[in-house]
């Protein structure tokens, strides 16, 4: 499961892969539902193949991962993808087989990066609200990662129209627009809570009203598809519903391990060489000169408590971890979620051995860009569309699923034709 140890996984890792916290670990330590090992370093580990008791464990073990990264189309399929960004999505959706006709994104850096790289990608930029979507009816796939927005409440159901002002509203109006045979919607997991449940609810109500049915949204960490980073996604699947009798939809099968820094920013499985040298933010001359006191994996509380006083300021004396400043991140880990700065004292990303900030390239290896993939605009641009993105890694998991989907549709629409 990591670089080090093959077949044990640290404490830490297994927290993150069965959602639970260390203190619960410990608990189940105390209990003995959970024997850990100890390895000559001190350090505690479990053994991979005695965690069969957890469901997240079991299907990194008995995965068709081999067998789904096989999937290809049975014919080209085309796509829209909206609110494009860097591309990170459409990278993903390309590698599993999907040809876009369109691709609309209202950053003008972020087009550019997409220009750049693929110079036959129909890319328009520009508001998506003053976009007519009618010209391409009849495309087989629609998607897009809409901001969530809040919507007014004006009675206890809301319809297609109620939610205009949205960006929501400007994704059912494209799958209104095109009908294609199936979309995807992709946000954060805080979707399903907002504004206790009433949003997500909302936005089931007009998918159906649109005559698509939904598949129960699944949220996918990003760590189980190859993404050495901690990230969550919430992804909303759509049928439309002449076609739903056909359709045979499975959500991705996990890798057989966790990806970590290392795996990131070192030649291996994931990239053939190191990381290169890049452009990036620095650290002022006293917050370097703290960060050099945090360990591999460490944030303000490793620090002395003068340090932590200094550091954290007011914040010093509120509730909550605030894990997240003065945080550096370890070899053997995954990375935390990546944010539009790695160098803001709430998010703090620092390398794992050098005293700075992630660089560019760093960042875009942690969301399994391609080296190749160029970004455009200053480095603070560079930064905000590379976080922003959809791990390209994640965005192929799920495409193979979807054009098992798309397969499925077709061939079985191929037999009752023929009938």
């Amino acid at each position: 499961m990591t670089s080090t140890y093959k077949n044990l996984i640290d404490a830490e890792l297994l927290a993150d892969i069965v959602s639970v916290s260390k203190s619960t670990l410990l608990k189940w330590e105390k209990s003995g539902k959970l024997k850990p090992l100890v390895c000559s370093n001190g350090k505690k580990k479990y053994k991979l193949d005695q965690l069969t008791e957890f469901q997240e464990v079991r299907e990194m073990l008995e995965t068709s991962w081999d067998t789904e990264k096989d999937i290809k189309p049975v014919r080209a399929f085309s796509s829209i993808e909206l609110f494009a960004g860097a591309g990170g999505l459409a990278i993903g959706l390309e590698k599993a087989g999907f040809e876009a006709v369109a691709l609309n994104e209202f950053d003008k850096n972020a087009c550019n990066t997409l220009r750049n790289n693929r110079s036959k990608w129909n890319v328009i930029e520009g508001d998506i609200r003053n976009i007519d979507f009618t010209p391409f009816k009849g495309v087989d796939f629609v998607a897009g990662g809409f901001p969530c927005q809040a919507f007014s409440y004006a009675g206890n159901q809301l319809g297609f129209e109620d939610t205009r002002g949205t960006l929501f509203f400007e994704f059912a109006r494209a799958v209104k627009e095109t009908q294609p045979k199936v979309f995807l919607g992709e946000n954060v997991r805080g979707l399903l809570e907002h504004d206790n449940g009433k949003t997500i609810e909302t936005i089931k109500n007009i998918i159906a009203d649109l005559g698509y049915t939904l598949i129960e949204p699944k949220v996918l960490k990003a760590i189980f598809y190859k993404v050495p980073q901690k990230r969550e996604r919430l992804m909303l699947v759509g049928i439309r519903n002449d076609l739903v009798k056909y359709a045979n939809f499975k959500w991705p099968s996990p890798y057989t391990r966790v990806m970590v820094m290392r795996d990131a920013l070192k030649a291996g499985e994931l990239y053939p060489n190191d990381v290169l040298e890049s452009l990036g933010q620095k650290y002022p001359k006293r917050k370097e000169e703290i960060l050099k006191l945090v360990p591999q994996g460490g944030y303000w509380r490793d620090l002395p408590d003068d340090l932590q006083r200094e550091y954290m300021q007011g914040s010093y004396f509120l509730g909550g971890g605030k894990t997240g400043m003065a945080r550096r991140l370890a070899w053997d880990a995954p990375s935390l979620t990546l944010t539009c700065s790695p160098a803001q004292k709430q998010t703090e990303r620092c390398h794992p051995e050098e005293n700075r900030p992630l660089s560019v390239r760093e960042y875009a290896r942690i969301q399994t860009f391609p080296d190749e993939w160029s970004f455009s605009g200053s480095v603070t641009s560079q930064y905000k569309q590379i976080g922003n993105a959809v791990p390209v890694n994640l965005a192929l998991a799920i495409g193979r699923s979807l054009i098992a989907l798309l397969n499925s549709i077709e061939q079985k629409c191929l037999t009752r034709r023929s009938i």
